[in-house]
This record gives C-alpha cells, sequence and structure tokens, in this order.
C-alpha cells in the first residue's frame, strides 16, 4: 500500500499528529484532543452493460492508467446511492441512459495509486441516450466478450470481467441471480 498521509496536522485542533498504535495498526493520531486519521477505502460504483451481444467499456482520459480501458465505473458523491452512482457514470462517460437490473458483485481495489476502493458493480440494461464518450473518457464502445480491447486499467475490473464471462458460460442470464 503506498504511504499517503494526507493529515500531518489534526484537522480538530491543528496538533502535529504522531504514529501510535491503535489496535495494532500504527494510525496518524492527535496527542491532545485524541482525533485518530483512519484511512478507509473509497467507495465507487459502476454497471456491466451489454448491448446486442456486446459489452460496453471506456477508455480512459486521464491518469492513473490513461489510455487502459475499463468498465464505466467512477467514485461515489457525497449523498449518492452506489446505484446513482453508477448510473451517473454509466451517463457521463458513455452517453447511454441505463437501469440497474441486479447488484453484480463487489470488488475490493488496491491498484489505485489514488487510493484504495470498494468496487460496487451492477448489472444494468441500456435505456437510451446516444453512446459517445464523455467526461474522463476517450472513447466508448461495445464489445465482444471474446474481443475485449486491452489493456483493462483496474484488476478489479480484470476479476469483474472474468466472473461475468464465467457466469454466461454457466448460463447465467446477465440480468438475473441464481
Amino acid at each position: 500500500m503506498p504511504h499517503l498521509d494526507p493529515f500531518r496536522f489534526c484537522p480538530h485542533c491543528a496538533t502535529e499528529l504522531v504514529s501510535r498504535d491503535e489496535h495494532g495498526v500504527a494510525r496518524p493520531t492527535c496527542a491532545a484532543c485524541g482525533f485518530i486519521h483512519y484511512r478507509n477505502p473509497v467507495p465507487a460504483a459502476g454497471v456491466l452493460l451489454a448491448w446486442e451481444g456486446a459489452l460496453l467499456m471506456v477508455r480512459r482520459k486521464f491518469d492513473p492508467r490513461a489510455g487502459a480501458w475499463c468498465l464505466p465505473a467512477g467514485f461515489m458523491e457525497f449523498g449518492e446511492t452506489p446505484e446513482q452512482c453508477a448510473l451517473r457514470e454509466l451517463y457521463e462517460e458513455t452517453g447511454i441512459r441505463g437501469r440497474v437490473t441486479r447488484l453484480f458483485n463487489v470488488f475490493t481495489g488496491t491498484d489505485d495509486p489514488r487510493t484504495r476502493s470498494v468496487l460496487i458493480l451492477y448489472v444494468a440494461e441500456r435505456i437510451g441516450g446516444t453512446l459517445a464518450p464523455g467526461d474522463d473518457a476517450i472513447e466508448a464502445d461495445f464489445f465482444p466478450l471474446t474481443a475485449l480491447p486491452g489493456p483493462i486499467a483496474f484488476e478489479s475490473h480484470t476479476r469483474a470481467l472474468a466472473q461475468y464471462r464465467a457466469e454466461l458460460e454457466r448460463g447465467i442470464a446477465p440480468t438475473t441471480r441464481p
């Protein structure tokens, strides 16, 4: 895990933070007021959206991994549900309007240099919109599962794609759960 310390001083009383053991983990702690800085993962959400036998993918515009491909997904905004985030990211990155049909799975994201994440992926269906890359995507298109573009930007997306492929091979419909 990269060493990222966003806080050097307590956000409550401005005392310099020191490293202290808290239940077996060294954490930045304020000796004056007791504030403990927990570096929790950031929630993210996205979709697996198939259309006419192909899966929607986007090509990243910005780092990390600019130019690599991924599922339409992104970090949740304050006050947003995971489903709202997934559908917002779908629209912002691809111009496609969707509807969540089921929760697909939850993945740990450990290879983003900015943060650790918890990626909540949904299966969605297309209900409108016009395919066009937007926001932080330079390309958006549908690809057969046998010919997905590469490289894939994040390991969690690679795991999700492998699971999705395996479910389809076992005959599990994209919009249902066994």
